[in-house]
């Protein structure tokens, strides 16, 4: 107990609210790890002073045993470092056996999708409302535009709401697209794409014949002068809902992943998506194998000759 003492445990909070000017937060993070940390390791009949890097990692376990998350796990294992870091700083410890701990894997969430079907929906409501005439026929064509492109193309929104208007005066089924780091790739498009954006652009510059054209494909009178990301996000889930799908699951970049596992379920290759996505690694990439995997799971099924026989025995 008096290894671990409330006083210690002030004397480390002080310490970090001062010279590292924590945040009221932290510092209570900080504080409910370490008391759970000391209540384990008092029930272990050890202390801070005496505890080593085994004991330590048990308590990591402990934690995994209990339910917690990585995330959770990697929030404790940061306050025990912290925390000892300062007791060898003070010379209440001659080393510091946090050094050796690995942190906690985190499981990496499979994307959001979305269904076929459910792209399918969204798209047809989409060009139904752009053919219905009215003073709000731009924005609902500018909408089509935009999801057609995006569900064609894959491209993070980012790049997709500061396309230039120069777009429009291009010929041919492919779109240059200017990425992270301002890298540059080649992608196609498909052909409803190419006649969404024609007819947005037709109406867009009857629209801003009289003000004057801006260099952007979609214009807005924000600062930036292109149409905000959370605008478009915000009218996609308008029109999920309008189309009878769940809007909180619906967004820019669930499209973008839709985009990219409907390419791998119709037997596209994991390095033409990265390259498509504009991944500068494959393991970014990665995050679609389970597509992959179901996919080849399903040729097996229904191809393998052993796979057959057993099929023709039911």
């Amino acid at each position: 107990m008096a290894d671990l003492s409330r006083a210690h445990i002030e004397a480390f909070l002080e310490m970090m609210s001062a010279e590292r000017g924590a945040a009221g937060n932290t510092l209570s993070s900080y504080e409910r790890d370490l008391e759970d940390l000391q209540s384990f390791l008092l029930a272990s009949s050890t202390s801070a002073l005496t505890a080593q890097s085994a004991n330590l990692s048990a308590y990591l376990a402990h934690l995994g045993a209990q339910g917690f998350a990585a995330s959770s796990q990697a929030r404790k294992l940061s306050a025990m470092r912290q925390f000892y870091k300062f007791l060898y700083a003070e010379g209440l410890r001659g080393d510091d056996p946090t050094t050796i701990l690995d942190a906690p894997k985190k499981g990496r969430s499979l994307p959001k999708i979305m269904s076929e079907d459910e792209v399918t929906r969204l798209l047809e409501l989409a060009a139904k409302e752009a053919a219905e005439p009215g003073p709000e026929q731009l924005a609902r064509l500018r909408m089509l535009a935009l999801l057609e492109l995006l569900y064609a193309t894959g491209m993070r929104v980012s790049e997709l709401v500061s396309l230039p208007v120069k777009v429009l005066d291009q010929e041919g089924r492919f779109l240059v697209i200017r990425g992270k780091g301002n890298k540059e790739r080649l992608v196609p498009l498909s052909r409803s794409a190419i006649a969404a954006v024609a007819s947005y652009g037709e109406v867009r510059r009857q629209a801003l014949a009289k003000s004057g054209d801006s260099p952007w494909l979609f214009p807005s009178a924000g600062k930036e002068g292109y149409l905000p990301r959370q605008v478009f996000a915000r009218d996609l889930k308008g029109l999920a809902a309008r189309a009878g799908l769940r809007a909180a699951a619906i967004s820019p970049h669930v499209m973008r992943h839709a985009f990219a596992s409907h390419l791998l379920q119709n037997g596209a290759d994991l390095r033409v998506v990265q390259e498509l996505l504009g991944h500068s690694d494959i393991s970014t990439t990665q995050i679609y194998t389970h597509v992959l995997e179901e996919r080849l799971r399903e040729l097996v099924q229904t191809h393998h000759p052993l796979a057959k026989q057993a099929k023709n025995r039911e």
